[in-house]
């Protein structure tokens, strides 16, 4: 499965855990997304929920995909 990335486009309430303007890795939570929220790989490394909000898509040059594709927690 490939990995997908969003922005961090708001903190308010989770300023240890998230930056805003950041690249995160989403996971894909199909029971999350039911109640309007992402897993995201916050600043601690692991998987929580924040709303999804908090994140907007973004596009990014298929070298940028292949390169963070390649990257390991």
């Amino acid at each position: 499965m490939k990995k997908q990335f969003m922005v961090c486009i708001r903190n308010r309430g989770y300023e240890a855990s998230l930056e805003i303007r950041k690249i995160y890795e989403i996971l894909v939570d199909k029971e999350a997304q039911k109640y309007n929220q992402i897993r995201v790989i916050d600043e601690s490394g692991e998987d929580y929920l924040y709303p999804v909000e908090y994140f907007a898509s973004i596009r990014l040059p298929s070298s940028t995909k292949e390169k963070l594709q390649l990257l390991t927690v």
